[in-house]
């Protein structure tokens, strides 16, 4: 099967750069002496997955307990559910962590720390837990300067039901950034706040046995992981078009896009429509910080991914996209264009499947997880 014969829309995955994508962190985190943990709800896919875990130790990240489920399922034995636990999902947090070697926990309030306990002691198991610092994101994690953080920690580290493993944070804000100097000195603020926080802690004889950080952005920029364990990034596998405007990646790095079909072309008002909308694209207003009018992500062409000038997609509906600009006159209806999204992770998730292409050539159909 070719390009040409899938209906659209339908979402792309260039196996040879996924490959790369994967390949290069790898290679990032053992030169810069820590494990990677990958985020696999960029794609939620196992054979995703297991390219990205080859030759490191094989754990990866999630968001749901339905990813959770799934990568267990698929061989995944060491995996943490980087938000913190709703306590009404501990039963069946619980239950994964007798099927597994461990699935890792995140808390930042006491009342989440009890809820543990007791789904522990009425299980008979001890959970793995870690603590979830805010490192400057501002969404979640305890304030390291908070006195009265101490008393949770100890608290955790005390516990018989509880196997304190360490330390875990989030530089969300790293996607605030406009470029990779910015990057950088975002993931200097990740790596800083952490482990300054976990010296802090081990002077107080408190044992801190893993440093977890990551993003995609702070892990293409940092160039020195000193006292950090491991590394989360997600979105590097795939990329996208916001990760290409604030440095982290070249725009022919990304793996992932979305086929789609002209459906109607106006020349003389300099507008087409295409039959990929926010279900396919998802409504995520992309990186407006660095440009202004950057649109529903970026219009290349079908088979060497380069850019299509004077072409926008300026506003989407459920299943369909709106194109401006001068470029509408190079368009015919019936014409076939990709689209790498502002958010590849968004995106994805509009699918129940992937077309796996190596060039113009489909030689695979994956299928993500799906619900929560």
């Amino acid at each position: 099967m070719q390009l040409h014969d899938l209906p659209t829309p339908s979402a792309l995955v260039d196996l040879d750069q996924l490959e790369r994508n994967a390949a290069r962190m790898a290679d990032r985190a053992r030169r810069l002496g820590v494990r990677l943990r990958p985020h696999v709800k960029t794609h939620k896919c196992i054979e995703i997955a297991r390219i990205q875990t080859d030759l490191h130790f094989g754990g990866v990240t999630v968001s749901t307990l339905a990813e959770a489920q799934a990568f267990a399922s698929g061989g995944f034995t060491d995996i943490t559910y980087a938000v913190p636990i709703a306590p009404q999902k501990l039963a069946e947090a619980a239950d994964l962590n007798r099927e597994i070697d461990a699935f890792n926990l995140l808390i930042d309030h006491v009342d989440t720390l009890r809820a543990v306990e007791e789904a522990a002691d009425s299980c008979g198991i001890v959970l793995p837990v870690y603590l979830e610092v805010d490192c400057g994101h501002g969404r979640s994690g305890i304030d390291p300067d908070d006195e009265a953080a101490e008393h949770l920690v100890r608290h955790i580290a005390e516990s018989q039901a509880i196997d304190f493993r360490g330390l875990l944070t989030h530089a969300g804000h790293a996607y605030r950034a406009r470029n990779r100097a910015e990057a950088w000195a975002v993931a200097c603020e990740e790596r800083n706040v952490i482990t300054a926080y976990g010296a802090q802690l081990r002077d107080l004889g408190i044992a801190i046995p893993e440093i977890s950080v990551g993003s995609t952005p702070t892990a293409r920029a940092i160039d020195d992981l000193t006292g950090v364990t491991e590394i989360r990034p997600g979105n590097y596998v795939f990329y996208d078009a916001f990760q290409s405007a604030i440095g982290s990646c070249e725009l022919d790095e990304a793996a992932f896009s979305v086929l789609a079909t002209v459906i109607s072309v106006l020349p003389e008002a300099e507008r087409a429509v295409i039959d990929a909308g926010a279900l396919a694209l998802s409504m995520d207003s992309g990186p407006t910080h660095v440009d202004p009018d950057c649109g529903f992500g970026v219009i290349v062409a079908t088979e060497d991914l380069h850019p299509l000038p004077g072409l926008r997609i300026t506003r989407l509906s459920q299943e369909h996209g709106s194109l401006t600009g001068p470029g509408v006159a190079a368009l015919r209806p019936g014409t076939r264009i990709r689209i790498i999204p502002n958010h590849s992770c968004l995106s994805a998730a509009c699918f129940d499947r992937y077309h796996v292409v190596r060039g113009t050539e489909v030689v695979d159909e994956w299928h993500p997880v799906r619900g929560w």
